[in-house]
């Protein structure tokens, strides 16, 4: 046993709080983000009467800035000095990697509620590594799909020149020209750069029958109303991973209305499940709940089917681990399970943006499972 599995174990006691450490973004594009993660799971936490497994839970936060140079920094501050036993986190695929890396090394238990990077349930697939959220492929292939079934042949994507980016638009890819439709161009700008004139340019001389998009937060914001601001959404339609209009959609106003999306959430999936989701959020936040906070929420599920299996005893790894793993979650998003690798095997939602909600119009791809290429456990 390494050093740093001791270091994991030794900490694992049986009684007092269990230390969960958030490491979200706070600050940046994405703090909005890392808000509502941490909102979700702390709401599921309370509606529990604040324990998980019969333990108190002690919460740890590190702002990680969406920055992948100072991530395995930042992760050690949550492992090495507060000792925590759970890493919750993040929203940037790029930080993701570094996390699962510290991790994986360290031993330490890690739920992932928002960032879809492929190899955190590929290569960098590991026992002590679940995600709550979905992998880039999977909302890419399902919007893939519906552009495929609507029809359109030719589509140019556009994304940011980052992991997220360029796996969505693989997956994206993979579904619409496995449906007979091609893709005549890939642009892309660096993160988290919003210049996006001289690509919509572009666009408009190509003349694709639809674009394929992949942006969130800030950035999402501002490419809908550009778009909608050079007149291309009267005359290509635009589509894209459910990011671009969830959390986004105040800030977009009509430039965003009627736009498609596929994601494994809908804000009104009239559900018992999700509708008391919704009405417990708001009374506790004062915000509508999205994506974001769906993720967290589940992220916690996923925690406490862990702890109650082993009744808070942490000694107990192996069957914790394997609890969480076999666990169905009762999400506000529809029931799923976790896939071998860790990853969310879910229904993937067409939605269409009405007003300030992301309305479900029909299942894109029921039981989605991200393929895990790499994965070895």
């Amino acid at each position: 046993m390494s050093m740093a599995m001791a270091g994991g174990a030794a900490h694992a006691q049986a009684t007092g709080p269990i230390k969960v450490g958030f490491m979200l973004p706070y600050t940046g594009t994405y703090a909005s983000l890392g808000t509502m993660i941490e909102n979700g799971f702390r709401l599921y936490v309370q509606e529990q009467g604040g324990k998980l497994g019969g333990r108190e839970i002690q919460y740890f936060k590190v702002d990680d800035e969406s920055e992948p140079a100072k991530a395995t920094d930042n992760v050690n501050k949550l492992i090495k000095r507060d000792q925590v036993d759970v890493l919750v986190g993040t929203v940037h695929s790029g930080v993701a990697l570094g996390m699962a890396k510290a991790a994986k090394e360290s031993n330490t238990l890690l739920i992932i509620p928002n960032a879809g990077a492929d190899a955190i349930t590929g290569p960098l697939c590991s026992p002590n590594i679940v995600r709550s959220s979905f992998s880039n492929w999977q909302p890419g292939y399902s919007t893939g799909v519906v552009m495929a079934q609507k029809g359109h042949k030719r589509a140019m994507t556009i994304t940011w020149n980052y992991a997220a980016g360029s796996e969505a638009v693989k997956g994206f890819t993979e579904a619409f020209e496995k449906g007979g439709g091609k893709v005549v161009k890939d642009l892309n700008l660096p993160f988290p750069n919003v210049e996006f004139q001289a690509l919509l340019t572009e666009i408009a001389a190509q003349k694709p029958d639809a674009v394929y998009a992949f942006f969130a937060g800030g950035g999402a914001v501002k490419f809908v109303k550009d778009y909608a601001a050079a007149g291309l959404n009267k005359t290509i339609p635009l589509y894209g991973s459910g990011f671009l209009t969830d959390g986004t959609l105040e800030a977009q106003g009509a430039a965003a209305q009627g736009l498609l999306t596929t994601l494994h959430y809908a804000d009104n999936l009239d559900t018992p499940r999700n509708n008391a989701f919704r009405k417990s959020f708001a009374l506790a936040y004062k915000a509508n709940a999205d994506v974001y906070a769906v993720q967290g929420y589940d992220a916690a599920q996923i925690l406490a089917a862990g702890l109650n299996a082993v009744k808070g005893d942490l000694a107990k790894r192996d069957a914790l681990t394997t609890a969480m793993r076999k666990t169905t979650v009762d999400s506000p998003r529809g029931k799923f399970t976790l896939s071998a690798a860790g990853n969310p095997v879910q229904d993937m939602y067409l939605r269409e943006v009405k007003g300030a909600n992301n309305e479900f119009k029909s299942i894109a791809v029921k039981a989605l499972a991200d393929p895990a290429r790499g994965c070895k456990l």
